[in-house]
């Protein structure tokens, strides 16, 4: 698999090949991301512009395109430099005019001869009564009328790049198409209907109508196909590839889970239970495990988690839990604690504070392996941090660490099972496109004993209202949040707000009751007042968003998030799931900003009407989209030309079983229908694959 295939060579030569691209045009098209022919092939129409000839613009549908066969009448020069200059013009049932400004009269009287029949084509709208067709887009003698497409395709353009430039191209890229084996799966191809790759192509540029824009146009829907097969393959290989590296077998006798188990005041949730039923099977298979765990907000991860490191420590080894922050990593070594306390087992805390002859003495220990389970932070990755018998390594909070640091971890222990566990639901599409090469376990139970949060909309003009129940309710001895308005333009801006916020209250709650965080604060600061909090020393925390992952403070029963409506769903769903963690019961208080406009109703609403976070995130998917959701510069998820993954989440679910099942049956892809898969991942630039395939 040493170079690109010489069948796509067409494919990915220069631009300046095809009719009509200078090398000017050329770095225009650089600005849509098309840089060879086949970016060009991928770039599909976005709408298209029926050109169906009419008898007359009368009755049409103004301001619309029409196409009309007309009777060329008098030109009517402007008066002045930079006026209109006026055709008008007969159909068969009424006159209209045709307009344009900036044109030179010799040409115009040669384009549009009086008395001659032409076929015109463009825009028509009415001015004071009067249809006018103001710069046609086609103007042709009655015998060439044959070359004018009846639906005209429209792309998708940039400063110096035309329809027509667009077209041109295109056609002539069309001419130069390969013909290529096919990779689908042919009961699959025969099911759906899906023409052959190159058909598709033609078609998909060459559309008669506005249905075959449409994600399920057969051309289409296999073009998508083809995309999201092609990232699926690799993702199969990359899962491929890590469960060839050599993992360990780690069975426990269930011994110290039992006594955890019986010393619990509950049962865990059916949910909890499949989770540690995969994972403990995962952990006893030779191969690597990579399984991310997905848990709504308080569906009882750090049970799962815990029972998971404690499978390590029974098979004589050690497990290690990362955080992606200071106070994260301290949460989870106070809620780990008394779990440890029932199984009998040594926990221990590494972070960056860590130093001297302190940390030397921790790190003595985890390498004699008298340290079973480490909890920590990215001070795990230092050096000198080794461990005597890695099994286990829990990643908390995925979107906070990359691939590269999940190899990482990897190499501290050889072979070491990685569980990956995120409290953000994400909607079944996007956990295929970005976690495709890991197995998943979802919590979609709420533990026993989890109260339901009381969430109600109010307009920020009942401010003092809600100062008034805040005071009600710290004299009754319990604690709030109060998170302020995202400032989009500036952080400054942010830190205002919350200052402001944060004065306003302590005037009306009284000195040392209200406590500040915010994202400029220095580290240690910011881990003091939330320390504090955390301490019951403080009774309201202002904060900016800074505490929408995982803090966990069960007297905190009051949730006001200000400007609710300029925070995206899932972060609002982060941010009540802070409250509703002890016995009492709770509310979010979501303040708006009237008027509200339809999409903040609608976030809000859906808000107060669900706890379910899979429900709520796919409500944020279908509003706002893949890359926004999950901010795609961070996200790796891959960049699509025609899939779209909001509306063909079942095609993906599709690829990912058709790649493992190609991969399960052929893994170093050698076939025929292999090596056409081989191909495919050249066409879509998956080169982290190839490397695989030529490493496998």
């Amino acid at each position: 698999m040493t170079g690109r295939p010489e069948v796509l060579f067409p494919l990915f030569g220069e631009l300046t090949a095809l009719d009509g691209i200078g090398p000017k045009t050329a770095q225009h098209f650089e600005q849509l991301g098309i840089v060879a022919p086949r970016d060009l092939l991928l770039t599909l129409p976005q709408s298209g512009i029926d050109r169906r000839p009419r008898d007359t613009v009368q009755g049409a549908d103004l301001p619309g395109v029409v196409t009309v066969e007309v009777v060329i009448g008098q030109h009517r020069a402007p008066r002045s430099r930079g006026g209109a200059y006026r055709i008008t013009v007969q159909d068969a049932a009424t006159s209209f005019q045709i307009v344009y400004f900036h044109a030179r009269g010799d040409y115009l009287a040669r384009l549009l001869p009086t008395g001659q029949r032409r076929l015109v084509s463009g825009r028509v709208e009415l001015f004071d009564g009067i249809a006018q067709m103001v710069h046609p887009d086609h103007v042709l003698r009655p015998d060439e009328a044959e070359s004018l497409p009846l639906f005209e395709p429209v792309y998708p353009l940039t400063a110096g790049i035309t329809q027509k430039l667009m077209t041109r191209s295109i056609a002539d890229a069309l001419s130069r198409l390969p013909k290529l084996a096919e990779w689908i799966d042919p009961g699959q191809k025969a099911q759906e209907g899906w023409p052959d790759w190159h058909v598709a192509l033609d078609r998909a540029h060459a559309p008669d109508a506005m249905s075959d824009l449409a994600a399920t146009a057969p051309a289409r829907a296999r073009l998508a196909y083809d995309e999201l097969m092609a990232h699926q393959l690799t993702l199969g290989l990359a899962r491929l590839h890590r469960r060839r590296g050599k993992g360990r077998g780690t069975k426990g006798d269930g011994a110290l889970r039992a006594r955890v188990l019986s010393a619990l005041p509950y049962s865990p949730t059916g949910a909890q239970a499949r989770a540690i039923e995969e994972i403990a099977a995962d952990m006893g298979r030779a191969e690597r495990m990579n399984r991310l765990l997905q848990g709504d907000v308080g569906a009882g991860k750090t049970l799962v988690a815990f029972l998971a490191l404690l499978i390590a420590v029974e098979a004589g080894g050690q497990g290690v839990m990362m955080a992606p922050t200071e106070i994260l990593a301290r949460q989870h070594l106070e809620g780990l604690q008394p779990l440890a306390a029932f199984a009998g087992v040594r926990l221990d805390l590494l972070t960056g504070r860590d130093k001297g002859g302190e940390r030397k003495a921790k790190l003595e220990a985890l390498a004699r392996g008298d340290v079973q389970i480490l909890v920590g932070t990215h001070a795990v990755f230092q050096k000198d941090v080794a461990f005597h018998d890695l099994r286990l390594a829990i990643v908390d909070e995925q979107h906070r660490f990359g691939v590269r640091q999940r190899l990482e971890l990897g190499k501290k222990g050889q072979g070491a099972d990685v569980l990956v566990m995120t409290a953000t639901p994400i909607p079944r599409s996007l956990a295929l496109a970005q976690y495709g090469d890991m197995d998943v376990s979802v919590l979609d139970e709420k533990p026993p004993g989890r109260k339901p949060i009381r969430t109600a909309l109010l307009s920020a003009e009942r401010m003092e209202e809600v100062v008034d129940h805040l005071r009600r309710a710290v004299a009754e001895g319990r604690q709030a949040y109060w998170v302020c308005p995202l400032v989009e333009e500036s952080e400054s801006l942010d830190l205002t707000a919350a200052e402001d916020r944060f004065r306003h209250l302590r005037a009306v709650l009284g000195e040392g009751v209200v406590g500040l965080v915010h994202g400029q604060m220095p580290p240690a600061e910011k881990d003091a007042a939330m320390a504090r909090f955390v301490a019951g020393d403080t009774a309201v925390l202002v904060a900016t968003t800074v505490i929408e992952v995982g803090v966990n403070v069960p007297n905190a029963t009051i949730m006001v998030i200000e400007r609710a409506e300029s925070f995206g769903l899932a972060q609002l769903h982060q941010l009540r799931g802070r409250v509703g963690r002890g016995e009492a019961a709770s509310t979010c208080l979501l303040m708006y900003q009237p008027p509200l406009g339809e999409a903040g109703l609608k976030r809000l609403t859906t808000l107060r009407e669900t706890e379910d976070g899979f429900r709520i995130s796919e409500v944020d998917l279908e509003m706002r989209g893949s890359g926004d959701l999950i901010g795609t510069a961070q996200s790796g998820l891959p960049k699509f030309r025609v899939a779209d993954l909001e509306r063909q989440a079942g095609l993906m679910a599709v690829a990912q079983s058709d790649a493992r099942r190609l991969l399960a049956e052929d893994p170093a892809l050698e076939s025929p229908r292999g090596q056409a898969a081989r191909v495919l991942l050249w066409l879509m630039r998956q080169n982290e694959a190839i490397r695989l395939i030529s490493v496998g």
